[in-house]
């Protein structure tokens, strides 16, 4: 590309996870000596900063950037997560574990879970759970890497984090403040377009004019730029997904040992989630304003703190849903201003990631070019629409029917592609990855199975191999597990060991 059409400026309005996340991937990849990136945040506006849990995907985040894993769980006082356990979903007094990873081994090229199935349907086959070194590990509250062969199901463990989004904000600050990016502290008052309807700059409340060519919204919910000035519609998925309400506390731990995993327990209107990081508990309670009111639902969640709440509530509230064109002329939003589906699987901060990543994919010139954009929509509604599919999963194989909420959810219709899903497991225990989704076979199967779905069939080829072989594999592959498992180190040991925060001038 020569110099003529490419960009030099570009303007981030806001900060929080959203703005320093884009910022600090712009300090990487771009020549700051030759692009001016300026980010503009008020001291005075408070972020959203409750999610505290991830998806492994964010250590890819952190790889790129170079930072040094010891260096960020030191200052974002984050802990280790292998996976999510969902209690009361299926009905009261369940409970399942979706973990990272993978299920067992294939064999005979076929997908692991297809022998264990037919195992299961015949009475036999073991807990799910035990075939996966991340759900077993869980359990046992370990954690740790280790030297391992890569036959060993320690060598490709996956994890993510729980930490601090508002230490991690401002640890992305000061790295890409390091390598160049402007921080303004100020608010946007007005904005002025040119006449093709692009914008052209900024004026913040104290009279100061910022101009650029390229503008990225990261203002939260307020949606400054994109819906405010770009006219951005909204699509609202309320109807099938209806929690739009939250309340967070952390509190002190009660619990000596650190757990490596989130929990989700199912409440009257929603769900309450549970996140260990090294300094504090993180809660929260997810419900639906429909079916109960903020009143009831601080109640329902002061009353299950495990011990002295740190800080005042945190009430909040969203629309479920998004906006179809996410990026328009020279405007871009990322992050709560492009859309929003309620955390239940910790997809918050990937999808800041995933729409960084396709913006460096499609990166624009001076031109503009509609081609770039309109892909970059059709692939922001596509990753939106199946996150959503995934999420709504969960709520429309419930069998409880003990409040209004959960008989609303077993009675939502369901999207053509979940029907598709449910259907394809439930004749022949088939899950298919579509599009290279973000949520692959383990996640569908460990909360489809976790639900309580049953198929009615399995791969047919699986009948090659004698049962007593199939028992005999799954056996082994359960004990390998077992016993790699139990050569780690203690969560909290680990953490204590080897990156601990104590002392970390972050606070």
């Amino acid at each position: 590309m020569s110099s003529s059409i490419s960009i030099t400026s570009i303007a981030i309005v806001g900060g929080g996870s959203a703005g320093w996340m884009t910022a600090a991937t712009l300090s990487k990849v771009l020549d700051l000596t030759k692009y001016r990136v300026t980010l503009i945040e008020s001291d005075n506006i408070k972020g959203v900063s409750v999610g505290e849990a991830t998806i492994p995907q964010i250590t890819l985040f952190n790889r790129i950037l170079g930072i040094d894993e010891g260096d960020f769980i030191r200052a974002t006082k984050a802990t280790y997560k292998l996976g999510i356990e969902f209690k009361d979903w299926k009905q009261r007094g369940h409970a399942y574990f979706h973990p990272f990873g993978t299920f067992g081994i294939n064999m005979d090229a076929l997908p692991f879970h297809h022998f264990w199935l037919k195992r299961f349907n015949e009475g036999a086959g073991g807990d799910l759970s035990t075939f996966s070194i991340e759900a077993v590990a869980a359990k046992q509250c370990r954690f740790g890497r280790v030297n391992a062969q890569n036959n060993s199901p320690l060598a490709n463990m996956s994890y993510a984090y729980h930490f601090d989004s508002t230490l991690y904000a401002g640890f992305l600050r000061d790295y890409a403040t390091s390598r160049g990016v402007t921080r303004i502290n100020g608010k946007v008052e007005t904005v002025s377009k040119h006449p093709n309807g692009h914008i052209k700059s900024l004026t913040l409340q104290d009279g100061q004019s910022i101009s650029a060519e390229f503008y990225i919204d990261c203002s939260g919910f307020r949606s400054l730029l994109l819906e405010r000035e770009m006219g951005a519609t909204f699509n609202d998925w309320s109807d099938v997904l209806p929690c739009d309400s939250a309340i967070a506390i952390p509190c002190t731990s009660a619990d000596p040992a650190i757990k490596p995993y989130t929990q989700s327990t199912a409440k009257v209107a929603g769900w309450t989630w549970r996140i260990p990081l090294q300094h504090r508990i993180g809660n929260g309670y997810v419900y639906s304003s429909q079916f109960s009111n903020r009143d009831a639902a601080l109640n329902e969640l002061v009353t299950q703190l495990e011990g002295k709440p740190l800080a005042e509530p945190n009430f909040l509230a969203w629309k479920t849903g998004m906006r179809p064109q996410s990026w328009i002329k020279n405007c871009v939003g990322i992050g709560l201003s492009a859309g929003f589906i309620e955390p239940l699987e910790s997809t918050g901060l990937h999808l800041i990631q995933s729409a960084i990543a396709r913006l460096m994919t499609l990166f624009p010139s001076r031109r503009f070019c509609q081609s770039d954009i309109d892909m970059y929509n059709r692939q922001t509604v596509k990753e939106f629409e199946q996150i959503r599919d995934f999420i709504l999963l969960h709520y429309v194989l419930t069998e409880r029917d003990d409040s209004e909420f959960w008989r609303y959810c077993r009675s939502v219709t369901l999207t053509g592609s979940l029907q598709e899903k449910i259907q394809l497991y439930k004749d022949s225990g088939r899950v298919f990855r579509v599009d290279n989704e973000l949520f692959n076979e383990t996640s569908w199967l460990a909360v489809m199975h976790g639900q309580g779905l049953k198929s009615e069939g399995y791969h047919p080829l699986v009948e090659r191999m004698p049962t007593a072989l199939i028992d005999e594999r799954l056996e082994h592959i359960a004990s390998v597990i077992a016993k790699s498992a139990s050569l780690l180190p203690a969560h909290g040991d680990f953490i204590s060991q080897v990156c601990s925060s104590e002392g970390s001038a972050a606070t």
